[in-house]
């Protein structure tokens, strides 16, 4: 089974991998998989998915080989029938297959481009390797997912708030940036909370949407689960959260006319969140945060931030998922 969405093993599934690594993290031993290796080719940069991810590898006696083509392995071409008589030297229809071969596990982080809608609905670098690879795929973050943080931030709710998360009120809100950023995390953060049933709301200025495919399959997910979703503008809600959870990320409808979008952010400086928005809700955020852009010091420096914690969790959850995938007969 491959990792990509983060909601392939359902809510229980999910809940089994949160109280393993909350074991983990109580001081359970990981299993043991010497020899075994897990790839991860970066096409984007990153601070806690690899490192934790690499960690987590040497706690389970596994090793870890981290690729950044075009930085410290030769340029991809991602593009069928083209003439390779550019910079890049390497194709993705010999190097996932290669890779592949050398590894028990492999794992890629490409983010959206943010140009074409219908290009980043279809996550076209993680389908090319689940289509390449004979081996277990673990998403590193995709054009729409990021199913590692969702799972840490499963983790981080159920720490704080019990095991059973129905009814728990989520605000998953938009927030300030100097440019356009993807929407895998908030996508991410809605599913997941939906999966678990908790009452989301998601709250954004005009013109910032997710994408209404996602947000119809979280809607489905919440009612199956007995929670909820709804959308607002309004960000007097964030009063009433149990959590609170900042990020930025590009409007769905704004594929094709980002200069107008960008225009319209310079405008939204009130959205950052501040100590008096939230009250005694938990703050998160998956990090990097732009402090006081994104959020003001005094919450994210106060008692009632969870990103650390968040942050922590990303190490114990990378755990427990590759002794899923690690187990699996070869």
């Amino acid at each position: 089974m491959s990792w990509l969405t983060g909601i392939e093993p359902g809510r229980e599934g999910v809940l089994d991998l949160v109280d393993r690594a909350l074991a983990l993290r109580a001081g359970a031993p990981p299993q043991a998989f010497p020899g075994r290796r897990v790839g991860a080719v970066f096409f984007n940069a990153s601070l806690r998915t690899r490192t934790s991810l690499e960690a987590a590898c040497a706690l389970l006696g596994a090793h870890p080989i981290s690729l950044q083509p075009g930085t410290d392995a030769w340029g991809w071409e991602m593009r069928p029938g083209v003439t390779m008589d550019d910079s890049a030297a390497e194709h993705i229809d010999e190097a996932v297959p290669v890779l592949a071969s050398y590894v028990d596990v492999l794992a890629v982080r490409s983010f959206a481009r943010l140009r074409d809608a219908d290009e980043d609905r279809a996550d076209p670098v993680l389908s090319a390797f689940c289509e390449r690879s004979g081996v277990p795929v673990l998403n590193l973050e995709s054009t729409r997912w990021h199913p590692l943080q969702g799972l840490a931030d499963t983790a981080t709710w159920v720490s704080r708030l019990g095991r059973d998360l129905r009814g728990k009120r989520l605000v998953l809100s938009w927030a300030p940036h100097p440019r356009a950023l993807p929407a895998a995390v908030p996508n991410q953060v809605l599913t997941s909370a939906a999966l678990q049933g908790m009452d989301v709301t998601v709250a954004h200025p005009e013109g910032f949407d997710l994408d209404p495919q996602i947000v119809a399959q979280a809607e489905a997910l919440a009612g199956t689960a007995g929670g909820r979703v709804r959308t607002t503008h309004d960000r007097t809600c964030l009063a009433d959260a149990d959590v609170v959870y900042a990020k930025s990320w590009s409007g769905f409808s704004g594929y094709g006319r980002r200069e107008e979008e960008a225009r319209a952010r310079t405008g939204l400086g009130h959205w950052r969140i501040d100590p008096d928005d939230i009250g005694g809700a938990g703050f998160m955020h998956c990090l990097p945060v732009r402090r006081n852009v994104v959020v003001h010091d005094d919450v994210l420096d106060g008692p009632n931030a969870w990103v650390q914690e968040q942050a922590a969790l990303r190490l114990w959850t990378a755990i427990a998922v590759l002794e899923t995938l690690l187990g699996e007969d070869p």
